[in-house]
């Protein structure tokens, strides 16, 4: 701030510094006799614009890391009253500290959910005002603490924003705060894009995404939205994530011309049972509203795209040790493996991974339950040791079957088992296949050099275009990689319907 007479500022704030204690008595927070105010943290926005008040000139700032929000109290233990207002909060130097609230919220509540609103022209300020609060309402309800629910806000707009994600704030007062403080962006409702952006970016462990918790997704949408939004659904449900759409102000007849796809909430939603989509008329009298959506967020039992290809399979690797394959080849092989356990989630409550290698013999090089990291699984598929020896796959087929997916009967996660093999197999393919098959295990063969088509289309699920793969050298592996996680992906979204 730029003024000629700070030294002449007289409030009785001794802890706060002069441009912040200039800050609380120009803009009439507090007086020349000072007086109770709260402080509270906020994330920093993109830009500042530059206003005068009680013949102060603010600067205009670009982009801080964090912002403050000063309100007037009634005492040091009641909650703050008066017009909020926000400064903002230099990236190095002194911080305001605030000790954290540690309520730990609702329990029976658990879920990491991104509130993405309508920032276009569609909706306008005052009804972009209204939406927030609530948004703010429902947050409230939701019972926001360290054990219960945590939220985050993203606006959709020409160019979507994430306004603060999971980590930023663990209890309702701070939110509330936060979402008092967006503001009103504008352009068209690319909600489509914001979705996709949301699904792809906002829930990652640096952000605040908790392992085993539901991810979702509430979509406002008042209209219709001006893009595509039915894939940015499909994203969403790859990447794991509910998506529930609240439509205001559905468009009449007359407007339906304009809408680029009348259907676009059960193309957007996670499921298109009704569960997942809401309607409210408008945006006034919305508090009845509130508890019904409360109550579907928290419901965990229906959030049914927690379950995703990622995080729901356990594969296993059948891989050929036999002597013609030859020990760099043997790690060729190993790196394609490897190419496509590091694709999923592995944990103790997500994807798991097995190995065996085979030539007359089989060898489990480690079991399902063995290892619930990713960096264990990959370390250990780097570390398998070149067997050599003949070629049985029909054996190595059953023997698989029976001791690594045998343990694993009442695992709710779809079973795949990745054959990979150079030649030849010396016994009967087409009977243990069969079987695998009989037992809900989904089969890719991959074949290389010397391996006969026949065989592997014998050994492969149907659809066998889709399921049988060969090239002629070890090194043709690589792009056959992302065809096999596809297939996987494919398959599995295909069971759940």
């Amino acid at each position: 701030m730029q003024h000629s007479s700070i030294k002449s500022v007289k409030c009785p704030c001794k802890s706060l510094d002069r441009t912040q204690l200039l800050f609380l008595c120009c803009r009439g927070v507090i007086g020349n006799s000072g007086g109770p105010v709260r402080i509270y943290s906020l994330p920093g926005r993109e830009n500042y614009s530059s206003v005068v008040a009680n013949g102060i000139q603010s600067q205009t700032l670009s982009r801080w890391s964090a912002s403050f929000t000063v309100t007037k109290g009634k005492s040091g233990t009641q909650e703050a009253t008066g017009q909020a207002v926000s400064t903002a909060h230099p990236a190095t130097g002194k911080r305001l500290k605030k000790t954290p609230e540690k309520k730990t919220g609702n329990k029976d509540c658990k879920a990491d959910i991104a509130f993405l609103i309508d920032g276009s022209f569609n909706i306008g300020q005052r009804r972009f005002n209204l939406q927030k609060n609530f948004v703010g309402k429902v947050a409230l309800m939701l019972g926001i603490g360290t054990e219960g629910p945590h939220v985050g806000l993203v606006q959709a707009s020409e160019h979507p924003k994430i306004e603060f994600y999971l980590k930023n704030f663990t209890s309702a007062k701070d939110v509330l705060f936060a979402i008092k403080e967006v503001g009103f962006r504008g352009g068209n409702s690319n909600t489509g894009k914001a979705l996709k952006h949301t699904a792809q970016k906002f829930f990652t462990a640096d952000t605040g995404v908790r392992k085993g918790i539901p991810k979702v997704v509430v979509v406002f949408i008042d209209g219709w939205p001006s893009d595509d939004i039915e894939e940015a659904g499909i994203v969403a449900r790859e990447f794991g994530v509910n998506v529930f759409i609240v439509s205001v102000a559905k468009p009449i007849p007359e407007e339906l011309g304009m809408v680029q796809d009348v259907a676009f909430v059960d193309k957007a939603v996670c499921r298109n049972n009704g569960f997942f989509s809401y309607h409210m008329p408008n945006w006034f009298g919305t508090t009845k509203y509130v508890k019904p959506l409360v109550q579907k967020l928290c419901t965990h039992e229906q959030m049914m795209c927690s379950k995703t290809c990622y995080n729901s399979v356990n594969i296993a690797f059948l891989i050929d040790g036999s002597s013609s394959v030859g020990e760099s080849n043997f790690r060729l092989m190993l790196e394609f493996v490897s190419n496509i356990a590091k694709t999923f989630e592995i944990s103790d409550i997500g994807a798991k991974i097995a190995a065996v290698q085979f030539t007359y013999d089989q060898r489990t090089e480690f079991s399902f339950t063995d290892y619930s990291t990713k960096e264990n699984v990959l370390a250990v598929i780097r570390n398998i040791r070149y067997m050599s020896g003949g070629t049985a796959t029909g054996d190595a087929i059953s023997f698989t079957v029976r001791n690594v997916f045998g343990p694993m009967r009442d695992s709710p996660n779809k079973n795949f088992l990745v054959i990979v093999t150079d030649g030849q197999s010396y016994d009967d393919v087409r009977g243990p296949a069969a079987a695998a098959h009989d037992a809900g295990i989904t089969i890719f063969s991959v074949g290389v050099a010397w391996a006969p088509l026949d065989d592997l289309k014998d050994m492969a699920s149907k659809p066998k275009e889709s399921h049988a793969f060969f090239t002629r050298e070890f090194t043709g592996l690589e792009p056959i990689v992302s065809d096999v996680i596809r297939g996987i992906c494919r398959d599995f979204l295909e069971s759940q319907q």
